[in-house]
């Protein structure tokens, strides 16, 4: 089944047409946004196959890949009607690695829906490694936190930071959407989806792409707010703003945190940006000018590895494509054609290894590009 809109996406769009009377523009058509298999191309092969919804990739300890999967569209009688749409449990979200045995998949079963009226999958989201085995993974949601409630018994897993166990049990970590219900601080509709994710030793930073900031859970499991990214202006074609909608989390060489934008509707170029972010919050523009912008990672050169979902204006038209930002702020293409692309990770091989078809249960990718 081909989902045209990543809930990440979708939620991004709806936020603002809701809240911006100039962004009310058509959506595109579902057959627009259809995935595609990436055609070959020098230095490219496909290293893992047959993913659900691809969204995040991260390197274990051991050097084995690991990928999350959103999920399928199978779904269960259980449901509840949201501004969105109708969301049905579906529990199909995984956790698949390649390693020197292969493709296997790590843990299936996972809590995630599908929302046949806007033809999306929200599950497992990204996800890291801290130390020598917790492997830490965000579940999104994309809606009002109370909005779990209609999808009891099962709801309470939404929203959330958990972390999987080398036994292969996984227990929640915390509750993301909770507090923005509790605090809601960017001051926009109480929406959460956590997104992107950085484990460390003192704790996990979490990008909240529908409560636009960027959060901190410590030891003892306690949310504390980092920084809240404010709105950018649309183009003038469209007029009034758009929401940051914040992706990813990285460590920069600097010391400091870096947080990338994927804004929102009608996702044009310029309105995506990554940000410099140190501890008490200040947070500064460092690399403007993107669009939807769903990953980053920095290289052992110091460069900055920027990954777009799509090129194309205005929407999601046009394959997603891979920048380079090297230290000077020079802006160099690494990889092209790369469509629905959702996750990035580099190899100590040097490769650059890309989730694509983000959006497609059955037929989600990671590819190893040398360049």
């Amino acid at each position: 089944m081909r989902i045209p809109l990543p809930p990440l996406l979708a939620t991004a769009l709806l936020l603002a047409a809701c809240q911006d009377p100039a962004a009310r523009v058509a959506a595109p058509r579902p057959d627009a946004l259809r995935a595609a298999k990436a055609p070959p191309a020098p230095g490219r092969t496909v290293w893992m196959d047959h993913l659900d919804a691809p969204r995040g990739l991260a390197f274990a300890p051991d050097g084995a890949l690991y990928v999350t999967e959103a999920g399928n569209t199978t779904v269960t009688s259980t449901c509840t009607p949201l501004p969105r749409g109708r969301y049905c449990y579906s529990g199909t979200g995984a956790i698949s690695r390649r390693g020197r045995g292969g493709q296997e998949r790590v843990v299936s079963g996972l809590p995630s829906y599908y929302n046949a009226d806007m033809q999306d999958i929200t599950g497992p989201q990204h996800l890291d490694f801290q130390g020598m085995g917790s492997l830490y993974f965000t579940i999104g949601w994309g809606g009002p936190p109370l909005g779990r409630l209609g999808l009891a018994p099962f709801g309470a897993a939404f929203g959330t930071l958990n972390v999987l166990r080398p036994s292969g049990a996984w227990t929640r970590v915390a509750d993301i959407a909770a507090f923005e219900q509790d605090h809601n601080p960017d001051g926009e509709v109480f929406d959460s989806n956590p997104y992107g994710l950085l484990a460390e030793g003192g704790g996990q930073y979490v990008t909240d792409a529908g409560g636009n900031d960027l959060l901190h859970v410590d030891m003892q499991g306690d949310v504390l707010l980092v920084a809240v990214f404010p709105r950018v202006p649309a183009p003038p074609t469209f007029g009034g703003s758009t929401q940051a909608v914040p992706t990813e989390v990285v460590r920069g060489p600097d010391g400091a945190l870096y947080v990338s934008t994927l804004s929102g509707a009608p996702f044009t170029t310029g309105t995506a940006i990554v940000y410099r972010v140190t501890e008490d919050g200040t947070r500064t523009v460092f690399a403007p000018g993107f669009k939807t912008i769903t990953d980053l990672a920095f290289g052992p050169d110091g460069s900055l590895y920027v990954l777009q979902f799509a090129t194309g204006d205005p929407f999601f038209a046009g394959p997603g494509k891979l920048w380079r930002v090297a230290r000077d702020g020079t802006r160099t293409t690494v990889a092209e054609n790369l469509p629905a692309a959702t996750a990035i990770a580099i190899g100590d091989d040097g490769a650059f290894y890309v989730a694509i078809n983000g959006n497609v249960a059955g037929r989600g990718q990671v590819l190893r590009i040398v360049p």
